[in-house]
């Protein structure tokens, strides 16, 4: 058993695409906690009912990334399914002693577009200055 939290979190995931549900439950201490949007802090057996299903159509991980505070990693991903459909998640794994003892997902209830968000510049209500035309402007006491 590794005691990296990041070399456990990455294990985590391994077992989840190699759809290997042993080597999962092998990772996660009996005390463990999910806390998701949709769940408050459940514990591992209502974790392994509800979330199982769901990676067993799991085709892949695009990692964006793995930082490691402490006991903590925060983990932020895209996943794709079988069926093509992608979704965005961002997560925080604790790891203790070799094992996960909690995971908090942070994802979006409907997301439509998995991809990577690009912030929106505010739109001008008024054209912007040209060269030069700044110092003409302050002049006339504009």
């Amino acid at each position: 058993m590794h005691d990296d939290p990041i070399a456990v979190a990455r294990a985590s995931y391994q077992a989840l695409l190699d759809k290997d549900r042993a080597a999962l439950e092998a990772l996660l201490a009996d005390e463990f906690r999910f806390t998701s949007p949709r769940d408050d802090r459940i514990d591992r057996d209502d974790y392994l009912a509800r979330s199982w299903p769901q990676w067993e159509a799991l085709a892949g991980f695009d990692f964006i990334h793995f930082a490691r505070e402490g006991a903590r990693v925060l983990v932020n991903y895209v996943a794709r399914s079988e069926s093509g459909a992608r979704f965005r998640n961002a997560e925080v794994v604790l790891v203790r002693d070799g094992r996960i003892i909690e995971v908090e997902a942070y994802f979006p209830i409907a997301a439509p577009d998995a991809g990577p968000r690009r912030a929106r510049a505010p739109r001008r209500r008024t054209p912007p200055l040209r060269p030069g035309a700044q110092r003409a402007h302050a002049r006339r006491g504009g």
